[in-house]
């Protein structure tokens, strides 16, 4: 069997397509809920099969779009509220003690958050694993919630229309998805590397522009 079929899969996909098979397009929500809730479950993976599913005829492309847009939406908001009342030390015990979670990408994506401030909640959606954590610095810090939720839902559409269109697209072939992310991944990261240069090079330059003409004329 090839290795897209339904009934060949294992693992994190197998898990992935029976629920989507069991409960339709609202399974594909539910995944990717628990991904955004639980990081090593891999987005690059249940997108794709989401839009293979829909392929299948288990459910539109449209359905898919909408329930794992909500899904994300939903997981993300669960974490900026986690974050918001349990505050930064009882989160941080709460994570080592979670299994199959590195305390370090919690750290990074803390100081991610601190360094780029609004941009990381929408651009932190299209990198894997900061996708899940960008939420919870988000509610630490009490980001107002519509601008988290605008930020969120604007990052989580771009993603997931993205890997659910390009696994409908691809039917069996939908694990050569998982190729691409990486490239992807680092196209997001020097989008916001360029984009916070650019921002850098501006108030230089308004610094320098402000100092002169502060300065007495001879």
């Amino acid at each position: 069997m090839s290795a897209g079929d339904g009934e060949d899969l294992t693992g994190v996909a197998g898990w992935a397509v029976d629920l989507m098979e069991q409960l339709g397009a609202p399974g594909a929500g539910l995944a990717i809920a628990l991904e955004n809730l639980f990081p090593p479950l891999p987005s690059e993976i249940i997108l794709p099969l989401a839009g293979f599913t829909a392929s299948r005829g288990s459910f539109t492309l449209a359905e898919a779009i909408g329930w794992t847009v909500a899904g994300s939406v939903v997981g993300a908001v669960a974490l900026y509220v986690l974050g918001m009342v349990i505050g930064r030390d009882r989160l941080y015990w709460i994570w080592r003690h979670l299994p199959l979670v590195k305390v370090e990408d919690l750290e990074k994506t803390e100081r991610w958050f601190a360094r780029h401030g609004r941009k990381a909640v929408f651009f932190g959606r299209m990198i894997p694993i900061f996708r899940s954590l960008i939420s919870v610095p988000a509610g630490l810090e009490r980001m107002p919630f519509g601008q988290f939720l605008l930020l969120t839902l604007a990052g989580s559409t771009i993603w997931n229309v993205t890997f659910v269109v390009a696994g409908y697209q691809l039917g069996e072939q939908w694990h050569r998805v998982e190729g691409v992310v990486g490239v992807f991944q680092w196209v997001v990261i020097a989008a916001v590397l360029a984009g916070v240069c650019w921002y850098v090079l501006i108030r230089i330059r308004s610094s320098r522009t402000a100092l002169r003409e502060d300065r007495p004329q001879d």
